[in-house]
């Protein structure tokens, strides 16, 4: 139903903030990630929403995110069998966008149930449910390989040759725990790709 909502941020709660549009004030339930990308109270802000009406509860309640990756790893989230809003706010409060994206594709189990009130079986059900999605919506480019040239250079040389950066990732990923050198990590993955 809404888009986006842009207005004057009038007020900031614990877990929620108040934003103020032609003199309407819309109460939206916020993540911590999304929080602290805020600018003061008085200003300005642009919001991604997304309306959830649970009827189970009686209850409709306005969900909002500072970026719209935010937001689809919201929906992604909450499309999986018990996680609800709530529960998938908390863990975008706990991990980044980018650090669940990241443990997501490469089976981080304890990084996802680091978010608080997420347990071993949520975490591994999310890894389990989001995988291919996930992995459909980011280009792997983006995720944690800038804080590893190594990495970031072999994707970039088996993209060249052909090879899907999400399909590379994982087994870049575990080559390079055995070895910095750039050469053997192309050799190891391809060796392993061609015997698979």
């Amino acid at each position: 139903m809404y888009s986006y909502i842009v207005g004057k941020l009038v007020e900031i709660q614990e877990g929620s903030i108040v934003v103020e549009n032609n003199g309407i004030g819309y109460e939206i339930c916020v993540s911590n990630t999304s929080l602290s990308a805020l600018p003061s109270v008085g200003l300005e802000c642009k919001l991604f929403c997304e309306l959830i009406i649970n009827s189970k509860d009686d209850e409709i309640a306005l969900f909002g995110f500072t970026t719209k990756q935010e937001k689809n790893m919201f929906l992604l989230l909450t499309g999986i069998s018990g996680i609800g809003p709530k529960t998938a706010l908390t863990i975008l409060s706990g991990v980044s966008v980018e650090q669940l994206t990241n443990a997501i594709l490469t089976n981080d189990i304890h990084t996802i149930a680091s978010a608080k009130g997420i347990g071993k079986k949520t975490a591994e059900r999310i890894v389990l449910e989001l995988r291919e999605k996930v992995g459909a919506l980011t280009t792997v480019s983006s995720v944690n390989t800038s804080i590893d040239p190594v990495v970031s250079n072999v994707l970039d040389a088996l993209e060249s040759m052909g090879l899907p950066r999400q399909k590379a990732y994982e087994p870049v990923m575990k080559a390079r725990q055995t070895t910095s050198d750039f050469a053997e990590i192309i050799r190891i993955v391809l060796k392993g790709l061609n015997n698979g």
